[in-house]
């Protein structure tokens, strides 16, 4: 297939072939990944993590047993405010504003849930 006899490319080669067609590949010293989907949340500490960039498009490719978050997936209405911003932003941004948490929602509402652009723009 590719290369000469004996079994395939050693990882030199393929590196080679790798850059000829524009594709770079880095490893990352990552210490967490986490992946969320609306069943759950998936952590994987100390994975194995490579960045491959093909022509602009990069894509990471993570090695590693992940360990499953169910409770942290689902938010109750406790946790979020009407309008989806969590109760701990809006907490955060009252305590370091030294607003009422009112105040704190508003401009999380204002900055798009943004809490350090809503603390900036309640120090103004």
């Amino acid at each position: 297939m590719f290369g000469g006899g004996g079994g395939g490319l050693d990882s030199r080669k393929m590196q080679q072939m790798m850059k000829q067609m524009g594709i770079d590949i880095d490893e990352l010293d990552a210490e967490e990944v986490i992946i969320k989907t609306s069943e759950e949340t998936l952590v994987f500490d100390n994975p194995d993590v490579q960045r491959m960039d093909a022509q602009g498009q990069e894509t990471y490719n993570v090695v590693g047993s992940p360990r499953t978050e169910e409770g942290d997936v689902s938010t109750t209405e406790d946790d979020e405010s009407d309008d989806g911003i969590p109760q701990e932003d809006i907490e955060t941004v009252a305590d370091r504003a030294g607003v009422s948490e009112a105040e704190a929602e508003e401009a999380l509402e204002a900055t798009g849930g943004m809490p350090l652009d809503a603390i900036e723009r309640l120090s103004e």
